[in-house]
Order: C-alpha cells, then sequence, then structure tokens
C-alpha cells in the first residue's frame, strides 16, 4: 500500500509540474493531456472548461500576452483515486500600465482538485489562491501612478495582478479566494467533500 501510495504521490507531483512548465512553454498538445475532459480552470481573468483555456491562452499567446508560473512546495492529501494538491506558486506577468511596462508577481497556492481515471493521473479543477501580489517597472527610473480608486475595487491579494489585466482588456472576476476569508474556506470545504466522494464544483 505505502509503495502504491508513493507511486501516485510522484505521479501527481509530476502532474502539477508538467502543468506549469508545458503551459508556460506553449506546448499545447501535451497541456492538453494534463487534464481530464471535464477539466475546469479557474483564473482571475477566465473560468471554464480546460479545453476553452488552452484556446484562449493559445490566443493570447499569440498576441504576445506574457504569463508565467514558478512553483514551489507542495501538500497532496491523497484519498484512494482522489487527491487535494496545494502547491506554492507565483505568477507574473508583463505588460504596459499608463504607457509603462510593469511586471507583476502575485504569491499564492495552487489548490487542485485531481482524480485518477482508468490509471490516469489528472486535474478536474485549479483554483488558485491569491495571497500577495505587487507591481514594479521594467526599467526603474520609470515613474508609474496607479488610479488609486481602481486599485481599490479588487481584492486585496491580487489588487495590481488585476489592474494590469484589466488594463490590457481582461475582465477579472473580483470574488477570488485569498489567504483568509470565505471564500477560501469554502473552497477548504469543497476540498474536503471531494476527498469523500463528492463533485469538484
Amino acid at each position: 500500500m505505502q509503495d502504491a501510495q508513493r507511486i501516485d504521490r510522484l505521479a501527481i507531483r509530476d502532474l502539477i509540474e508538467n502543468w506549469a512548465v508545458w503551459r508556460d512553454a506553449g506546448d499545447w498538445d501535451r497541456f492538453a493531456t494534463v487534464w481530464h475532459d471535464d477539466g475546469w480552470m479557474s483564473a482571475t481573468w477566465f473560468q471554464g472548461l480546460a479545453a476553452d483555456f488552452i484556446r484562449v491562452s493559445r490566443e493570447g499567446w499569440s498576441k504576445g500576452v506574457s504569463i508565467l508560473h514558478f512553483l514551489g512546495g507542495m501538500s497532496i492529501d491523497l484519498a484512494g483515486d482522489r487527491a487535494i494538491v496545494q502547491t506554492k506558486m507565483t505568477i507574473s506577468q508583463r505588460g504596459p500600465v499608463h504607457g509603462v511596462v510593469c511586471d507583476v508577481v502575485c504569491t499564492g497556492r495552487f489548490y487542485d482538485f485531481v482524480e485518477k481515471r482508468d490509471g490516469h493521473w489528472g486535474v478536474v479543477r485549479r483554483q488558485p489562491i491569491y495571497e500577495k501580489d505587487r507591481i514594479d517597472p521594467v526599467d526603474p527610473s520609470a515613474s508609474l501612478t496607479l488610479d488609486a480608486q481602481k486599485l481599490s475595487q479588487f481584492p486585496k491579494g491580487y489588487c495590481h495582478l488585476a489592474y494590469i489585466q484589466e488594463e490590457i482588456g481582461y475582465r477579472v472576476k473580483r470574488d477570488m479566494p485569498g489567504l483568509q476569508g470565505s471564500e477560501v474556506e469554502a473552497l477548504y470545504a469543497q476540498g474536503a467533500g471531494w476527498l469523500r466522494g463528492e463533485p469538484a464544483r
């Protein structure tokens, strides 16, 4: 039993790491393999089926949208053929803000509902948790002034990320889970339900 769990944990880690590498490299065919057919992606700028997420990501890639991911430590709660995986991560996005090219770095966690079907682990639902972020001009000598009223419309954990994403034309969801609050508590409850056999969403 312990050997089987160890193999599952290694397969899950491989799955999560491949998600970031293949997505950021634009390796779309292999990126599609990390998802189950009913996979669901939630992000600040997109909520929908994985197939649609891949399509719009490809479209953004072709237009020069720059969103990259870096992974840290991982925690896997395993229950048979299901697991909840939390992975420390950063999301880095570059783009123009009021005529100044900027980098935004958002720190948080990926919270993944994964399942083994026909011997294959895949992502059923990915929900990022946004903990804190910052914005910096790429040119340190550049001057940047944000619209304080607009910035205040967004949740604290991803206010700068949301700001740059709406600047380039995306509509950002304003109730994503953060480090604390009712949204993340509801997510944890859904994760516990997933491990008991309940639906992912």
